[in-house]
């Protein structure tokens, strides 16, 4: 096993690179196959907040 890439024959050049194309054609293909325009992208109404409340009694010490 080749430590270094400097050392590193043309076998493990060409696994390396073969494990690159690989990774990028799987980034690839599940960008592609995203169903991105299903997304809501904030096209949903928008809910307006309620009154405050406030917080009666004592709140718990950390220690």
């Amino acid at each position: 096993m080749n430590h270094s890439m400097y050392s590193a024959d043309r076998r493990t050049h060409l696994k390396v690179v073969v494990v690159g194309l690989l990774c990028a054609t799987l980034v690839a293909a599940v960008g592609v196959f995203s169903h991105i325009g299903d997304v809501d992208l904030g096209t949903a109404p928008l809910v307006k907040a309620g009154p405050s409340t406030t917080l009666s009694g004592h709140l718990p010490a950390i220690r």
